[in-house]
């Protein structure tokens, strides 16, 4: 309707300028002023650029691989995944999105980390299937060597010039830095465990963003206060969240059955109050 009045608009006022002398200036101008209002009312508004930067490393050590929940975080990790890059239920698009293992056969190991767009255009059952290609059943990682992982999100934040966008990491483990049967720290006292905990190290990530956060689920209570107490960090926020509690992810009164994801509501808010959430910043020393 309101264009409509501004082209009515622009008509009379290109009809009383041709019958003006051409010194009446002021017609001219307000017929200039009336084209590029109506040319705005019909643009578009544009989208903001995603800003967001997501890592997601998985566990795949013995004692996770083969646990109970490493086949529930793969489909969560879908769903979880699916849901950010199409911005479905107010979760936020990724600017940019790697997933890798956390960990390898041996320490400080590099490893793959895979694209956004090795996930982009696909349904969620597609990027399952992509993460059961990337996370075999069987090839198990010896070492879960999460300071490594930190090392080489740092380094890649720093190739690909991410810096100061905010940062979200998540890792699906059970939150164990065992670096290997036979070593120091696997056979560390129930007396050391906090010493195992305090050798964890975000130093790599200290002063990439102002707003990095390390979420860490599919823990222990007892871990999970473990990373959150003794995890030594000054900018880097740390959220936890117990596997007991993620696995109700898929409780058929929060993932509705026979209902389309776009419309799983209670699931995003579950997500959004479970995982997504936004720790205060407490530093560790």
């Amino acid at each position: 309707m309101k264009l409509r009045v501004l082209r009515i608009a622009i008509l009379t006022v290109a009809l009383l300028a041709t019958s003006c002398s051409s010194n009446s200036i002021p017609h001219f101008s307000a017929l200039a002023k009336l084209g590029k209002l109506a040319q705005g009312a019909s643009k578009p508004a544009e989208a903001p650029t995603p800003r967001l930067v997501m890592f997601v490393g998985v566990d795949i050590s013995g004692s996770f691989m083969n646990g109970r929940y490493f086949d529930d975080s793969i489909q969560f990790l879908a769903r979880y995944i699916y849901g950010h890059l199409n911005g479905i239920g107010n979760m936020e698009v990724p600017h940019s999105l790697f997933v890798g293992s956390i960990g390898g056969y041996k320490k400080d190991e590099p490893k793959t980390l895979y694209p956004i767009e090795s996930f982009q255009n696909r349904s969620v059952e597609e990027i399952e299937a992509r993460l059961h290609e990337i996370f075999p059943k069987g090839r198990v990682n010896h070492f879960t060597d999460f300071n490594a992982f930190f090392t080489q999100v740092g380094d890649m934040i720093d190739q690909k010039k991410l810096l100061l966008k905010p940062i979200s990491i998540v890792l699906l483990t059970d939150g164990d830095p065992d670096l290997g049967e036979g070593t120091a720290a696997a056979s560390a006292s129930e007396s050391d465990r906090a010493k195992k905990f305090h050798n964890l190290s975000v130093t790599p990530l200290e002063g990439l963003s102002r707003n990095i956060t390390v979420r860490v689920l599919y823990t222990d209570a007892v871990t999970g206060k473990d990373w959150l107490d003794d995890m030594p960090r000054k900018r880097v926020k740390v959220w936890t969240q117990d596997a007991i509690v993620m696995k109700e992810w898929k409780d058929p009164t929060i993932y509705l059955p026979d209902t389309p994801f776009e419309k799983q509501t209670r699931f995003f808010s579950w997500v959004q109050n479970n995982v997504d959430f936004q720790p205060r910043l407490r530093r560790v020393d």
